[in-house]
């Protein structure tokens, strides 16, 4: 039995609750997985791992020796890091998750910029609005604005999207221009709403000025999923958008967009990295990780403290 496949082994099988999830990340057969976790529990003496038809769960053993077993793995890919300049290098496949907008505006665009200074590192980009099972799923890492609703995973915070208010030029053509923010929850006017993948309905959003604090969500004929049709069914007329000013200035700036509510100030969204609990992070997603936080500093920098 070669002990660090066996550690290996058995730390992704308690990571993805899976022998079969787990000996597809790992590129092995389900059944090389199955033989280390046995030859293991078997030079250890212990159970690891209690499997049912469904799922498995670690038992108390399983997971204090999964603790250690996680410690040994990072070290030991500390030191053949360190033994040479070339292993060094990051190199290897990526997965990763994103906002739609924010690859097509941000990232995407940016990446040259990144391949000339990682040529060896691979990525998958995952483009969605949805909420991914990073574990099950094999996902290295998620870029998601908004409060992290997993508390579980580790997470950076990288950014801070400033938000504004507006509307399309036909659409106020056509229905006039809101003078308060209560207009928008009974009466002619109409916003887009933007199901959130976590709750699959719209939100509210605050809004404060000079003591009143509000939780404004309007009235919508069309709510979508997905922040690249959000933004065109504001500038095709259909209603009232909140947006992050990354996705609104150059709309801003020919016109097809118009600001509401200047005077009323708008709570701005966090925008974090999340990565799997427990698990060491890799250079080739610690370099990631550094890139994006870089990138955002220049978009959508966090505010300081006080």
């Amino acid at each position: 039995m070669d002990r660090f496949d066996a550690m290996q082994a058995f730390a992704r099988v308690v990571e993805a609750g899976s022998f079969t999830k787990a000996a597809e990340t790992l590129h092995m057969s389900k059944t090389t997985v199955t033989q280390l976790i046995q030859q293991l529990e078997a030079r250890l003496r212990v159970k690891l791992l209690n499997r049912t038809t469904r799922k498995v769960n670690v038992t108390a053993d399983g997971a204090l020796y999964y603790e250690r077993v996680i410690e040994l793995l990072a070290q030991m890919q500390e030191a053949e890091t360190s033994l040479s300049g070339a292993s060094a290098v990051p190199r290897g496949r990526l997965r990763v998750d994103v906002p739609s907008p924010l690859a097509r505006m941000i990232l995407v665009p940016a990446l040259p910029a990144f391949y000339a200074l990682y040529p060896d590192i691979q990525i998958d980009m995952g483009v969605s609005d949805r909420i991914v099972d990073i574990i099950d799923e094999n996902v290295d890492c998620v870029v998601r604005g908004g409060e992290l609703q997993d508390l579980s995973l580790m997470a950076r915070r990288v950014g801070e999207l400033q938000l504004g208010v507006f509307a399309a030029p036909p659409y106020l053509e056509r229905l006039g221009r809101p003078a308060h923010p209560l207009e928008l929850e009974d009466s002619a006017h109409r916003t887009v709403g933007f199901l959130w993948a976590r709750t699959g309905r719209a939100v509210p959003y605050a809004m404060q000025k000079d003591g009143e604090r509000l939780h404004v969500k309007g009235q919508y004929q069309l709510a979508v999923d997905d922040g690249n049709a959000y933004l065109a069914a504001g500038l095709a007329g259909l209603g009232i958008l909140w947006l992050p000013r990354y996705m609104s200035a150059a709309h801003e700036a020919n016109g097809e967009l118009l600001p509401l509510f200047e005077d009323w100030v708008l709570e701005p969204m966090p925008l974090y990295v999340a990565y799997p609990p427990n698990r060491h992070i890799s250079r080739k997603l610690r370099v990631f990780i550094d890139w994006v936080a870089d990138l955002m500093a220049r978009h959508a920098p966090v505010a300081e403290p006080g």
